[in-house]
């Protein structure tokens, strides 16, 4: 017989996830279905979107050789029936605080770096690059590890070496791209591009890093169709981004500037952004959402 959830100390609470004590050397990591955008977590949740999220995350640990922080399968009998599908047993690690972020293409919060820098997180960059501009070679650009209702903000390696050593930032630096390429290397065989990602890394009692929280979803990652990819423009998406892109257009009549909260999202954006989720995960990891573990919405 499964636990119950309230068996498990409820330890903390982010925009999307909570986590529990499950011993002294475990955590039950739970993907909600809510939804945040601009460091604001939305009214409306999207129905399916943590069982899509920890889906993804549990077929990309499988595929990457990069150590990983799961301690046991999807159906672990440590989960509790209520979260079955959206929750993963974990080791508890001591967590690295800094955002690891890839970046292959120019856009986001990188584009307007570049715009007003020339550079991104302090790295120098040609002239000329526009908005879905691809680099050569795939950027380490770190930000803080924001509180709850904060903005992560880029830094610059200098800045991380700072805050964990040299070794320590060229471990991070080196995983992080090393992880990215893999995994956009294989979704781009299957006809998806990674524009970025950011990852979050723990260590063990070992010293070693270790890749934690999620990795790869919709949210933590810009996906793009490759076969309609054209720079100098915005890209169609499988990931939130559709979600950013309502909030700030004129259907919304939100200010994100301003001091009001966005708006619940309406009916067919749930839809759609629920719809996007699961071709991201159906066409890269070549498997069916239907059957994944636990009730569907």
């Amino acid at each position: 017989m499964r636990p119950a959830l309230t068996d498990y100390r409820h330890l903390a609470s982010g925009k999307v996830r909570e986590l529990y004590r499950v011993d002294d050397d475990h955590l039950l990591f739970v993907a909600t279905d809510r939804i945040s955008a601009f460091d604001h977590i939305l009214d409306t949740p999207i129905p399916d979107k943590g069982r899509i999220l920890t889906a993804m995350s549990v077929f990309y640990f499988g595929l990457l050789d990069t150590p990983n922080h799961l301690a046991g399968p999807p159906d672990d009998p440590r989960i509790p029936a209520e979260v079955l599908g959206r929750a993963l047993v974990v080791r508890r690690l001591d967590m690295v605080p800094v955002e690891c972020v890839a970046r292959g293409f120019l856009t986001g919060s990188g584009l307007l770096d570049y715009q007003r820098t020339g550079a991104v997180c302090g790295i120098a960059l040609p002239p000329g690059l526009v908005e879905a501009s691809r680099f050569d070679h795939p950027l380490f650009t770190p930000a803080t590890k924001a509180e709850l209702g904060e903005h992560d903000e880029n830094i610059s390696f200098d800045r991380v070496v700072e805050m964990v050593g040299q070794l320590r930032a060229e471990q991070l630096r080196d995983l992080t791209v090393r992880t990215y390429r893999a995994a956009a290397e294989h979704a781009l065989e299957r006809g998806v591009i990674i524009a970025d990602t950011k990852f979050e890394f723990g260590t063990g009692p070992d010293g070693e890093l270790v890749l934690a929280d999620e990795v790869f979803t919709p949210d933590s990652s810009r996906y793009w169709p490759a076969d309609t990819y054209r720079e100098g423009v915005v890209q169609p998406s499988f990931d939130k981004q559709f979600v950013r892109n309502w909030l700030t257009g004129p259907e919304s009549g939100w200010d994100r500037h301003g001091s009001t909260p966005p708006p619940p999202l309406p009916d067919d954006i749930v839809t759609d952004t629920r719809a996007r989720y699961i071709e991201a995960y159906e066409r890269i990891s070549g498997l069916r959402f239907d059957d994944w573990i636990g009730p569907h919405a």
